[in-house]
C-alpha cells in the first residue's frame, strides 16, 4: 500500500503515525494492498484557499477529501481493485481548536479527521441520519481499535 504523508503546515507531527493509521484502516476495510493514498497537512491560509475553491465556502475547514478512482470498501476475502484512493488534506490549526473544545489532544483530533477523510474517500457520507450513524460508528471503531494497539 502506498501512503504518502506530506506536512506543509509548519506544525510538527509524526508522519509515520498517520501512515500507520491509514494502513490499519485500509486493511480493516479490505482495500487492495496496491492502493495509493496521499495525506497532506496544510496551514490555515492554504486550507482556506482549498475550501473556497472546492466547496465554495469561506474560511478554513478541518479536513477535505478528494477521491480519485472512487474505490469502495471490500469484504472479507474480496478486496477492492487496485487504484488511487485520493487525497486527504488536514489543517492542524483548525484541528487544534476542535481538540481543545472536545477535550482531547490535537494529534487525536488529526487522527480522527484522517479516519473521517479515508471513509469519505471510500464513499461514506453523513448527509442523512442513517448514513451519519453508520459512518461515525465505523470511524469510532477504526480509530479506537488503532489507538488501543499503539
Amino acid at each position: 500500500m502506498s501512503i504518502e504523508v506530506n506536512n506543509e503546515s509548519g506544525v510538527e507531527v509524526d508522519e509515520a503515525e498517520f501512515a500507520a493509521l491509514a494502513r490499519f484502516a485500509l486493511d480493516e476495510l479490505h482495500v487492495h494492498p496496491a492502493a495509493e493514498l496521499s495525506i497532506v497537512l496544510v496551514d490555515t491560509a492554504a486550507m482556506t484557499d482549498l475550501h473556497v475553491q472546492w466547496m465554495d465556502e469561506p474560511g478554513p475547514t478541518d479536513v477535505l477529501s478528494f477521491p480519485m478512482d472512487e474505490l469502495r470498501p471490500g469484504r472479507e476475502g474480496e478486496e477492492t481493485p487496485p487504484g488511487t484512493l485520493g487525497d486527504i488534506v488536514l489543517c492542524p490549526e483548525v484541528a487544534a481548536a476542535q481538540a481543545r473544545a472536545a477535550g482531547h489532544s490535537t494529534v487525536e483530533e488529526l487522527l480522527l479527521l484522517t479516519t473521517h477523510g479515508i471513509l469519505h474517500l471510500l464513499g461514506y457520507d453523513h448527509a442523512e441520519p442513517d448514513e451519519e450513524r453508520e459512518m461515525f460508528a465505523l470511524q469510532r471503531r477504526l480509530l479506537l481499535t488503532f489507538l488501543a494497539g499503539r
